[in-house]
């Protein structure tokens, strides 16, 4: 697959996105470490708050970066943006409005892969960044697309049984396209992507039957 732009025109997106929407990077942040806090307690009420931030994330996603900047190089950017507002209106729906994602309480395996994705994408990946050569406004900040995917994955390892498939779709799709646009931008810290692909994998592959999910 040979992508229209070149790497310099990649990172030179996110540096018009980091300067035009400063300083919202930073609640973004703080909307992010709430959501991971409240996924690893069993609050009644942290399954709607958390799922109303996954939802928020993914339309930012979709109308402040896509939409905004990146349609510039990448006509693609329209269905990725498409998929993006998809992804928040299951959020939405299943996790604030029908309630049906709970929070807290699984097992080891996975309390260890979401904590260990929820750090990379808010901690480690930033200096990863850093360290490749692509200093801040050319670091890709958290509210882009990989860390987000990498943050989401993490928070969905916190769900307990039973929960939609549906859930996980966009997220894996998107650690799928990221992951193999790694390798051609030899974006190093975004090959992380294959991780939080398998972690996905995996909770669509162990979630009960949908109609299980949808059962009121």
């Amino acid at each position: 697959m040979n992508l229209p732009f070149t790497t310099d025109e990649f990172f030179g997106v996110f540096a018009r996105y980091n300067e035009a929407v400063w300083p919202m990077q930073m609640v973004l942040l703080a909307l992010a470490g709430t959501a991971a806090l409240l996924a690893a307690t069993r609050w009644r009420w942290a399954g709607a708050v958390v799922s109303a931030v996954l939802a928020f994330l993914w339309c930012w996603l979709a109308i402040a970066y896509h939409i905004s900047f990146f349609t510039d190089i990448n006509p693609l950017a329209w269905g990725f943006a498409l998929v993006s507002l998809m992804g928040a209106g299951t959020f939405l729906w299943f996790g604030t409005i029908r309630r049906q994602l709970v929070f807290g309480g699984v097992t080891l395996w996975r309390a260890v892969a979401g904590s260990l994705l929820i750090a990379f994408s808010l901690a480690r990946y930033p200096v990863w960044s850093y360290q490749a050569g692509h200093p801040y406004p050319y670091l890709p900040t958290f509210g882009l697309p990989c860390p987000t995917t990498l943050f989401t994955v993490g928070i969905l390892a916190f769900m307990k049984r039973p929960y939609p498939r549906s859930i996980l779709v966009v997220p894996v799709f998107w650690s799928l396209i990221g992951s193999v646009a790694a390798f051609q931008l030899d974006v190093v810290q975004d090959m992380a992507l294959i991780g939080s692909a398998a972690v996905g994998a995996v909770l669509m592959a162990r979630s009960h039957p949908v109609q299980e999910a949808y059962g009121s």
